[in-house]
């Protein structure tokens, strides 16, 4: 998996295409990610101590890695992540930009 928890990325493909966000969870296993404000959907909830109310919650439903890529605000468009080893490290690299990530 190429992203992480925080990066911002651009959604390429599909019904939110060109809508930008944080990602707030990664699925490795699944090849999934959640993006924040991105891919709504509504969700009934049974009444709970939390929510006495219960009802129709909005949230965020996770879409596929492939459907989204790395954005660059400096920039501003879109880039792959590479990994380079900078002393004895392994790091993240923007490959346009050669930024470290």
């Amino acid at each position: 998996m190429r992203f992480k928890k925080g990066d911002l990325v651009k959604v390429i493909a599909g019904d939110e295409k060109g809508r930008k966000g944080h990602i707030l969870k990664v699925f490795p296993k699944t090849g999934k990610v959640i993006v924040e404000k991105v891919h709504m959907i509504k969700k009934h909830a049974k009444p709970t101590q939390q929510n006495p109310q219960g009802g129709i919650i909005t949230m965020e439903a996770p879409i596929d890695a492939s459907n989204v890529m790395l954005f660059n605000e400096k920039l501003n468009a879109v880039s792959k992540p590479v990994y380079q080893v900078r002393e004895g490290r392994r790091i993240r690299v923007c490959k346009k930009s050669g930024d470290e990530l």
